[in-house]
């Protein structure tokens, strides 16, 4: 599904350069559950950005899919975020003047459906995350824990087979936190295939495979079973 073949992210600093990624190699098959963890300049971030086509490696491959996106142009790689990728970010990125359903239904715009086809698929993707009667809402009138799982409904809502989910719980209490981790083990549970970035040992030690980066290079991958 998802796989890194000895890829670079190189920055020139003056006459240094920066590796954010020194030569990385990582196999995510479909349905899987990955969380990816490093402390802040680890190059944990790089990663998920290449992963997610919103950035291009120097040196190296990356297939998604069985397609290798790592030489794309970027309208190639915005056609292949639209179909293939879900994220959910940190700060939810929710557009405070448009309504949580018109949230929703932002990428299915992108996609060139149809309205009547956009607010049946956002309000499905609502329902799914539990919040189905707040679609006339707008941002601001729901909790911080409502609006990442909006985020969460945004990113399903054109049944993408990939969800990147970069610091999810960060901005949330630890409470509100784990309900929402507990939402994407229960959509990975159903088939998606999920990747979770963090620097956070508590959330990654909920996930079955955790793989540790540190100076641009994978440290560690390890699997191991957790009690659901």
């Amino acid at each position: 599904m998802i796989e890194l073949k000895n890829v670079y992210k190189i920055y020139s600093d003056g006459d240094s350069e920066i590796r954010a990624l020194d030569g990385v190699s990582l196999h995510v098959s479909r349905g899987e559950f990955v969380c990816i963890v490093g402390s802040s300049g680890s190059g944990k971030s790089t990663c998920m950005n290449i992963i997610g086509c919103l950035d291009i490696p120097t040196s190296g491959e990356y297939h998604l899919n069985g397609t290798d996106v790592s030489t794309m142009s970027e309208k190639e790689l915005a056609h292949v975020r639209n179909r293939e990728l879900g994220f959910v970010f940190q700060q939810y990125n929710l557009i405070p003047k448009l309504t949580v359903k018109e949230n929703v239904e932002l990428p299915l715009l992108y996609k060139g459906l149809k309205p009547q086809e956009r607010s049946a698929l956002a309000q499905k993707a609502l329902e799914r995350v539990g919040l189905g009667d707040r679609g006339k809402k707008y941002p601001a009138q729901l909790s911080g824990g409502q609006q990442q799982r909006v985020s969460i409904a945004r990113a399903l809502a054109g049944n993408p087979p990939v969800i990147l989910a970069d610091e999810p719980t960060g901005a949330l209490d630890s409470k509100t936190g784990r309900e929402v981790l507990e939402f994407l083990k229960q959509l990975n549970r159903e088939g998606t295939t999920v990747v979770l970035i963090t620097h956070d040992n508590a959330i990654a030690s909920e996930i079955n495979r955790v793989v540790r980066i540190h100076d641009g290079k994978i440290i560690s991958d390890e699997t191991r079973e957790v009690v659901q």
